[in-house]
């Protein structure tokens, strides 16, 4: 018997090749490379990874080599061009803050030995010898690649392994913060329990949608829809499912509860990697399902995901009026937008032909300028510290407009940004998206946008008056302990109640880092010379802004990619507002999905 040997486009595929072969690189990086080479041999060969795998991918774009590939399982059409550009462009501008290492004191913001337990001997080692865990870029990589093949998935079983291989990497990163340890571990956890019911309901929908279609291929599932010969609650309860699954990865209600505590968990430069990429890389697959296979159901669908859109951006915008943590607020800001994309995704449901095209260009271009701001204004949360680190209560940022201007002037720009503002690159999302809704007859659900819109403004300019207008307030100077509270120095831990926290207290008995480590830690040892972990406490360097008294807030000293981060999310979001034309014009025209 011959076997016939599989057809790849090799060539087509090259893109999603190049970034799994970085992860797979990086891996092997970090097993033959010395410990102190890695964090930069792990740094060049990401960010040359992305150089040529975003070469390769605005090569194919021009050359419009596009067609249904790896034995029909993988769609490289221009909508997936788009998509992985902005994934390979956002990715590259969040990968900038992993590298971030001057605001730390010298080591990153990753913790020191993900094994080890919060406040044990381990730890303590691990942090004096300033070790480093820099495998964070090969799991960065797997998880971009995991978003672009979800982004490109035809087939459902290919797109369910897309979407463990996009969160696997993204369960681990978000428990390695090197800062409120305890908490990240909580947001990593709850995040891997509340992402694995999500893809369990996800493959279950899949399994329900091959009884009814035969096939797991989106076009194959569209014809089977269309000739309508088969059981329909097998269809219905399919397509429940997998909306479960797509709609708890773009953080819709009532799917977004694992949003706000793991984007103020995990560790900021991984946040803002969430909060651009994986909205791009969900909200793309939501698109693919929903119109190439189950685009003749949209009489079905379609109220179901107006409701959505209305709790989405209803909740997101009640909630963050009342947070006073700038991450948490951002986390339901993120939501906020789940929302107003879901508007665009219902509105392009009764569309076709050329309205096909304007709706989900616009959900393209809102993905991008959402995107290019949100990993903005998280690098801006990243410089703002006090002396044990990141001060992220709306409180400390009180009147930071007067010290540092030009910094809390980026922010405002991604502010007016989220809020819509004209010149702004969301003014001009918003726009297209509630123009798209309305032609596809849903002037209701615009109407409801548009109130929304103004309720979400009072929140973001509310941060814009704290930053300039508001008078600093006393703080008191605080510790955080592993555990992810503070407490004032000179009074009781919160965790423990013991005595005074820090160094001060520790008495005679307490191991201190040697200076200028990158953080400094506490251990009680009892009399048989054990460490007790819940007296611990981690304090942030100083270095990065040696000025900085106690209980005083101010702007770290970061080094150029940072900064270079903040400028580059600056500009996109202002040269999209003003001159959108050009990158409309793309999304316009990477606006028709292959079958």
């Amino acid at each position: 018997m011959e076997i016939t040997p599989p057809s790849l486009e090799y060539a087509r595929l090259m893109p999603l090749i190049v970034v799994f072969a970085g992860a797979c690189l990086g891996v092997l990086v970090e097993a033959v490379t010395p410990r102190s080479a890695r964090w930069p041999v792990q740094v060049g060969l990401t960010f040359l990874t992305l150089l040529v795998a975003g070469a390769l991918t605005v090569s194919g774009w021009s050359a419009a080599d596009v067609g249904i590939s790896a034995l029909g399982s993988v769609a490289v059409d221009l909508p997936t061009y788009f998509v992985w550009t902005a994934l390979l462009v956002l990715g590259a501008l969040s990968l900038l803050l992993f590298t971030e290492r001057r605001l730390n004191g010298g080591v990153s913001a990753f913790a020191p030995q993900a094994a080890a337990v919060p406040g044990s001997v381990d730890e303590e080692l691990a942090i004096r010898a300033r070790t480093e865990h820099s495998e964070v870029y090969p799991l960065a990589l797997f998880s971009l690649f995991g978003m672009m093949l979800f982004a490109a998935a035809s087939d459902l079983l290919v797109m369910f392994v897309a979407l463990e291989i996009l969160s696997l990497p993204l369960y681990l990163v978000c428990a390695l913060a090197r800062r409120r340890r305890l908490l990240s571990q909580e947001a990593g956890l709850k995040y891997f329990l509340l992402g694995a019911l999500a893809s369990a309901f996800f493959l279950y929908g899949v399994a329900m949608l091959y009884g009814y279609a035969g096939s797991f291929d989106l076009a194959a599932l569209d014809a089977a829809i269309s000739a309508g010969q088969q059981s329909t609650w097998l269809l219905l309860v399919g397509m429940a499912g997998v909306s479960i699954g797509l709609l708890f990865k773009v953080a819709a209600v009532p799917f977004h509860s694992w949003t706000p505590d793991v984007y103020t968990g995990a560790p900021t430069a991984v946040t803002a990697f969430m909060a651009s990429c994986t909205k791009i890389a969900a909200v793309a697959a939501l698109l693919r399902v929903f119109y190439v296979g189950l685009g003749g159901l949209r009489w079905d669908w379609q109220p179901l995901m107006a409701l959505l859109a209305v709790l989405t951006m209803a909740v997101g915008a009640l909630l963050a009026i009342t947070q006073t943590d700038v991450k948490r607020m951002l986390a339901y800001s993120s939501i906020t937008h789940a929302g107003f994309m879901l508007t665009a995704v219902t509105g392009a449901s009764l569309s076709s032909g050329a309205r096909d095209l304007s709706s989900v260009g616009a959900t393209l271009f809102y993905l991008v300028a959402y995107g290019a701001a949100s990993v903005g204004a998280f690098a801006v949360v990243t410089l703002v510290r006090d002396r044990n680190g990141e001060a992220s209560s709306l409180d400390d940022w009180a009147g930071l407009g007067r010290r540092h201007p030009w910094l809390a002037g980026a922010f405002s720009v991604f502010m007016l940004s989220f809020a819509g503002i004209p010149l702004t690159s969301g003014f001009i999302a918003k726009v297209s998206v509630f123009e798209s809704a309305w032609s596809g007859g849903y002037a209701w659900l615009v109407v409801v946008g548009v109130v929304l819109s103004l309720l979400a403004a009072y929140f973001y300019l509310r941060v814009i008056v704290t930053l300039f207008f508001a008078d600093p307030r006393p703080r008191a100077a605080a510790v955080t302990t592993d555990a992810g509270t503070t407490a004032p120095t000179g009074e009781p831990d919160p965790t423990t109640g013991a005595g005074p926290a820090g160094p001060a207290a520790a008495g005679p008995t307490a191991e201190a880092a040697q200076p200028g480590a990158g953080a400094l830690s506490v251990a009680t040892r009892s009399e048989e010379g054990a460490a007790a972990p819940a007296e611990e406490t981690s304090v942030t360097s100083t270095a990065s802004r040696p000025e900085l008294g106690a209980g005083e807030v101010g702007v770290g000293r970061a080094g150029v990619a940072t900064y270079a981060a903040v400028a580059v999310a600056v500009a996109l979001t202002v040269v999209f507002g003003l001159v959108p034309g050009p990158l409309l014009e793309l999304a316009l025209q990477a606006s028709v999905f292959l079958r």
